[in-house]
């Protein structure tokens, strides 16, 4: 079918959906929901058979759903109407929820359904279930959709459907979200930021100056008084609540302050923080209490396994110095494998624009980080002492996609997206030794394509052109018996392997020659005439409204 994906962005959930679709061999044109008359313009251009919306903000024109078929994707059980869906879901205590694929009519989300998925739900933020158990349930029900399409089968009214339980609920609003910190207890707190996480934030304080909140986690420990700040934690800020407390990962201060886009609490409170007790962790090792940790160490029968959950996958100057070192220590253990997980969302993303944009020196910032992600890239590629994974259970893109590959194997959860490449933002040419890593697998060739290519991958796609090595279907349980497997008797020989497998290469073209030449162009990007990158770097930290569709999404004004 021709296929028009009509989305506010390219979010990952329509670049999972896109993936999905392409390799059922859908033809899929996408269009960003700029205005009725673009939009209108672009369904003349590409006249579908059908049109998708995964994720939109506003109605669809009845200039567009009166003549053509349209379905809404609503993050909602059947019968669920409004905008703030998954919001109230959290907020409410919800134990099960779901999809809806409807058609497009008059009413908000009242139109006949054509498909529907359930979930269990679990104690998460709004973000992470929506890239998780959303998106799965969304891939399932489009899925149901078409095939009942194909069959000649029709939608079931509204008022008909055997499932509708769900009701009308207005946009959630501040009032709704608000934290009384002499009141909420802990759970009540988590729950309100959850809801919000992502977009928009609860409305609060810190410092007694208003921000917006974000990232959220328990603290089994540290006590005060309701709402008092009591400590920091690297990146994050303790707050006490009636019965505990909870950290505050994530903030974003209101217009015209210093940064208005969402950073670390301690660097956008950085003054106000400066004399507060700082509660460092003892070592690397997983705390055995609730607690804020965004590295941590585990470790099982001569595997270990790092974790890495950066917020967004974002990795700054300071979390790839920190990881870098906890990689050495790891490598210390009297172990055979280590297993890098990332976290549940994300594995990496690469270098961290909102810190690059809020620096002093944007180029400088950006030079840091990109050096500091190339160091961690570098001491994976030359551990010599043991076999190293990369286990992706979240998504990767840009520089993350290669540091992942820097590692011997490289495994994913099935529904993984990965966007191995670095020109969407502005152009940058990338680093993270992919000039070494990437051609040895899929050739120089393949290399190109996928650096040009500029759309996501699924993890099967990256299995089959050579870039990664295997799709594990039962995730958790696959990679703890793989991963002990290569701690098994044949470690010694795949370890020596791996040994002269790195002398030949270092021989041959040494890894700073590669460095060097990546940077090089790197530092074009960064302090050259082109401002590419920075422009683009800008327009993204700052969420900047769609003025237009990308023409490698927008097949319909290319083809």
């Amino acid at each position: 079918m021709r296929i028009l994906f009509l989305t506010h962005s390219f979010n990952s959930l329509t670049q999972r959906l896109y993936a999905e679709l392409a390799a059922l061999g859908h033809e899929i044109a996408v269009e960003f929901d700029i205005a009725d008359s673009v939009s209108e313009e672009a369904v003349a251009l590409w006249q579908p058979d059908l049109i998708l919306a995964p994720f939109l903000k506003r109605a669809i024109p009845a200039s567009i759903w009166r003549n053509y078929l349209c379905w809404i994707v609503h993050p909602g059980i059947v019968g669920d109407r409004g905008p703030a869906a998954l919001d109230w879901a959290i907020m409410n205590g919800e134990t099960e929820w779901g999809v809806t694929v409807l058609q497009a009519e008059e009413g908000m989300d009242a139109g006949p359904v054509w498909a529907t998925a359930r979930f269990p739900m679990r104690r998460a933020t709004k973000a992470s279930l929506y890239r998780q158990e959303v998106t799965e349930a969304v891939v399932s029900a489009v899925r149901q959709a078409l095939e009942c399409l194909a069959c000649g089968e029709h939608p079931v009214p509204l008022a008909d459907h055997p499932h509708a339980r769900g009701q009308w609920r207005p946009l959630m609003k501040q009032t709704d979200r608000a934290i009384d910190w002499c009141k909420d207890d802990t759970q009540t707190i988590l729950r309100k930021i959850d809801a919000a996480d992502g977009f928009p934030g609860v409305a609060d304080s810190l410092f007694d100056q208003p921000c917006h909140l974000y990232d959220a986690c328990a603290e089994g420990r540290l006590r005060g008084d309701p709402g008092a700040i009591i400590a920091r934690r690297e990146t994050a800020l303790c707050r006490a609540t009636v019965d505990g407390a909870v950290w505050i990962g994530h903030v974003r201060r209101p217009a015209g302050a210093d940064f208005s886009f969402k950073l670390p609490a301690t660097v956008a409170f950085a003054t106000e923080c400066a004399s507060l007790p700082e509660a460092p962790l003892d070592g690397w090792c997983a705390a055995d209490y609730p607690t804020w940790q965004d590295i941590r160490y585990e470790e099982a029968d001569g595997v270990g396994f790092l974790y890495f959950d950066f917020y967004n996958g974002a990795m700054g100057t300071r979390q790839c110095e920190r990881l870098t070192a906890a990689f050495a220590w790891a490598s210390a253990r009297p172990t055979r494998v280590i297993v890098l997980m990332g976290g549940r969302d994300f594995w990496s993303n690469g270098i961290h624009l909102n810190l690059i944009e809020a620096a002093d020196s944007p180029a400088d910032a950006s030079w840091q980080n990109i050096n500091a992600l190339d160091d961690l890239a570098e001491a994976i590629l030359r551990c010599e002492t043991h076999l190293t994974v990369a286990a992706l259970a979240g998504n990767a893109g840009a520089g993350g996609c290669f540091l992942a590959r820097a590692c011997d194997v490289v495994w994913l959860r099935d529904g993984v997206v990965l966007n191995p490449h670095y020109r969407n933002m502005g152009n940058l040419y990338g680093s993270e030794f992919w000039t070494y890593l990437l051609p040895a697998r899929v050739g120089a060739d393949g290399a190109a394509a996928i650096i040009r290519h500029r759309l996501p991958m699924l993890a099967a796609e990256a299995v089959r052109c050579g870039f990664y090595d295997a799709v594990l279907a039962d995730f958790p349980a696959e990679l703890a018996r793989r991963a002990h497997e290569l701690a098994g008797p044949g470690f010694a020989a795949a370890l020596e392997a791996k040994r002269a497998r790195r002398a030949r290469d270092e021989a041959a073209r040494p890894l700073a020659a590669y460095r060097a030449a990546e940077l090089e162009e790197m530092r074009r990007n960064f302090y050259g005439f082109d401002p590419s990158y920075h422009v683009a770097r800008w327009h993204f930290v700052m969420k900047s409204p769609q003025s237009w569709t990308p023409r490698h999404l927008a097949r319909h004004r290319t083809d």
